[in-house]
């Protein structure tokens, strides 16, 4: 019996591991009280504020949510000054990259993006069947300069990340605007800042200012990271009105779920929560700092919730580390086969990662 053939674009798109998770790997491995360090989730769990609101949504789970997001649209543009029509809500933030692309990208147009990037970018570019001009880092940072000479004509998309996953480095406010300024207008620069509550350097840009002086600009923020919401999934884009009109036109019909809607309305007024997780996250980063280098073990400084750690086999120690019950992430696949990615946890996570490591590397 034979069976249909997939689209000839298919074929060859990267695959988004999103890794195992514990119940999965505990049953796979014999073990049990795993500590998952791999997805860089808010281990202090999700807002309080958004779970009491979870709990007294249940029971309008028989209507359909709102399609257009009103509530939450209302509330993004209040905190940042923009208007509700700058906004764009997806399933994720996932979701909206894609819906950037179907709406900008034709077949055979290019995107330019770094290498060691979050691999999305790359997929979605596959997806839309535009070439990518791709960029190697500098030092673990986006190379803006060289990134801005590869524009060319049919350049029509450029993606960066700030701070980058998987390396946890970011560029300042100067850097950043000096790159915008070098965008010809007609070319969309898609900013992901994810992972932007958790930046500690003094000059970390914010994207939602920026977009007054640049209308090619989409940023993208999520409320899987730092509030914690990542199991319900949403998250949104802001860029010029008439730009996130086009996205719209791709979304789906309630891609955002009534549950995900009320969390993440509830969470953005839960600034006790944030900043308690920035403070964990921050505390968390300089105690691996200082255990890493008691342990001689090289990694790159971060500026988000996880940190990139080179350990010479990054999947071997992966898989070794599984067997001590410590879950993280190679980065293979990312081109950096020598180190692995392991999220900031609570003190005893952290406490656990090293002792794992430093027996699998025999330190």
């Amino acid at each position: 019996m034979s069976l249909p053939n997939p689209a000839a674009r298919t074929r060859d798109i990267i695959f988004y591991d999103a890794g195992k998770p514990i119940e999965e790997v505990e049953r796979e491995l014999g073990i049990s009280g795993s500590t998952k360090l791999a997805s860089n989730e808010n281990p202090l769990g999700p807002s309080p504020r958004a779970v009491e609101t979870l709990k007294g949504a249940l029971e309008g789970l028989n209507r359909y949510p709102d399609g257009s997001g009103y509530y939450l649209k209302q509330a993004l543009a209040e905190r940042s000054g923009l208007t509700p029509a700058h906004f764009t809500l997806g399933n994720g933030t996932n979701e909206v990259l894609e819906n950037i692309g179907k709406a900008f990208l034709d077949p055979g147009d290019q995107v330019v993006l770094a290498d060691a990037a979050f691999i999305v970018f790359h997929i979605v570019a596959q997806l839309c069947q535009a070439e990518r001009a791709v960029v190697p880092l500098k030092d673990y940072v986006h190379d803006l300069e060289e990134m801005a000479d590869r524009i060319t004509p049919r350049t029509k998309m450029v993606f960066v990340a700030n701070p980058n996953n998987p390396t946890g480095t970011a560029v300042g406010r100067e850097r950043l605007k000096t790159f915008l300024d070098s965008v010809p207008s007609r070319v969309i620069v898609v900013l992901d800042e994810a992972y932007a509550h958790y930046p500690t350097m003094p000059d970390y840009p914010d994207g939602l200012e920026a977009l007054r002086d640049f209308p090619n600009l989409f940023v993208l923020r999520t409320f899987s990271k730092v509030y914690g919401l990542a199991g319900v999934r949403v998250g949104f884009g802001a860029g010029h009105p008439d730009c996130v009109r086009a996205v719209e036109k791709l979304r789906e019909p309630f891609n955002v779920n009534s549950m995900a809607l009320a969390a993440a309305l509830s969470a953005l007024d839960d600034s006790e929560h944030v900043e308690k997780s920035r403070r964990l996250n921050a505390e968390g980063l300089e105690f691996l700092y200082g255990r890493l280098k008691e342990l001689g073990v090289a990694y790159v400084p971060s500026q988000a919730n996880f940190l990139l750690v080179e350990v010479g086999d990054g999947v071997e120690v992966f898989e070794k580390l599984l067997r001590e019950g410590v879950i993280v992430r190679p980065v293979k696949g990312y081109g950096l086969p020598s180190h692995i990615r392991v999220t900031v946890g609570l003190p005893e996570e952290n406490e656990r990662f090293i002792d794992a490591l430093a027996r699998v590397l025999g330190r």
